[in-house]
């Protein structure tokens, strides 16, 4: 199949990290269009606000004062999705009625004490700071016998769900490894086994030879709007070298890092002049006591807008149904936030 192929025919794309598929349609783009496309308002935020629950000094649900922190803050969640004195128990109705509790630990990370500011606004030296304390809560709580995976992710935006724009994010950990990271974990894997190389690795050589989907870069990592991406202007960032989780962070990889994530989080905001909403996360190796040599540590950006600042892609129809399927191919998608980034940088 080539170029010309893939972007005016439909096809199916395979998502090498979960072997599932992903359907893209790149004809429907061209049809007529007749939903909103306003622009969204800007709200000027302050500061500080007095009844934020994130900001230093503030009171917390059940009283809980925050302190007057200066650059970053982690706290136990007040309404932790997960419990880590849960006992063990298993309900298995003859294996069609089947569940089994699990334990973890919640915690909310404050990037900034100051209310009005997200990642793209914060200075390269202060986004360090939140790589650091990502770096040490996944120590401290993957090296405690009941955590198997760590999962530390970011909601930013009214439409992610996120109930507060102070900025911050979120670290769940849990008992067992959840099922996007089991995905993964199986990929590379059965990779390792039959090539005998990394699945990443392989990946990466790819794209920095073609140059289609790759964003930006910087000496030790890559962002690329993945080959089977979903999500309108979803991205990847790929660290250049092999390596399994942030613990294996070298001194100069950890300012990368806080670069690389400055400089997407800009470009984002320019795609529709608006504080761009996503979901976004690192993913890294479990912390069950394996080895695992074939994981490479990757961080995922699912953003929902479509076609402005208010219109948000939905999973509804063939998409909740079969597979997920998008119009616009990702190489589109690529070269529209590599413009942004010659124009910025």
């Amino acid at each position: 199949m080539n170029e010309a192929v893939l972007l005016n025919n439909s096809h199916r794309r395979l998502n090498i990290l979960t072997g599932e598929w992903v359907l893209v349609s790149p004809h429907r783009w061209k049809r007529p269009w007749l939903g909103k496309e306003e622009e969204s308002s800007k709200v000027n935020l302050p500061d500080y606000e007095p009844d934020c629950y994130l900001c230093p000094g503030n009171e917390r649900a059940g009283g809980i004062r925050n302190p007057d922190y200066k650059k970053t803050f982690v706290f136990d969640n007040d309404f932790s999705a997960m419990r880590s004195d849960v006992q063990s128990s298993v309900l298995n109705n003859n294996e069609l009625l089947v569940a089994e509790a699990e334990s973890g630990i919640c915690r909310v990370v404050c990037f900034s004490p100051h209310h009005n500011l997200t990642l793209s606004e914060m200075k390269t030296q202060d986004i360090r700071l939140v790589v650091d304390v990502w770096i040490n809560q996944f120590t401290e709580l993957g090296d405690r016998e009941d955590i198997n995976y760590v999962q530390i992710f970011e909601n930013k935006g009214e439409i992610m769900g996120c109930s507060n724009p102070h900025p911050h994010g979120q670290i769940w950990a849990n008992k067992t490894v959840p099922v996007e990271p089991a995905k993964e974990t199986l990929r590379m894997q059965n990779y390792l086994e039959q090539k005998k190389t990394c699945i990443l690795c392989d990946y990466l050589y790819i794209e920095l030879k073609e140059k289609e989907r790759v964003v930006v870069e910087n000496d030790d990592f890559v962002v690329i709007v993945p080959f089977w991406a979903v999500w309108p202007f979803e991205t990847i960032i790929i660290s250049r070298r092999h390596f399994k989780d942030l613990i294996a962070f070298r001194e100069d990889e950890k300012n990368s890092f806080a670069d690389i994530l400055k400089k997407i989080s800009v470009v984002y905001d320019k795609v529709f002049n608006v504080s761009f909403p996503y979901s976004a996360g690192i993913h890294q190796a479990p912390t069950d006591g394996g080895e695992h040599s074939d994981w490479h540590f990757h961080y995922h950006f699912y953003p929902p807008l479509l076609r402005s600042a208010t219109v948000k892609k939905f999973m509804v129809g063939y998409e909740m149904l079969c597979n997920p399927q998008r119009d616009l191919p990702p190489e589109a998608n690529a070269e529209k936030l590599r413009v942004i980034v010659n124009e910025n940088y």
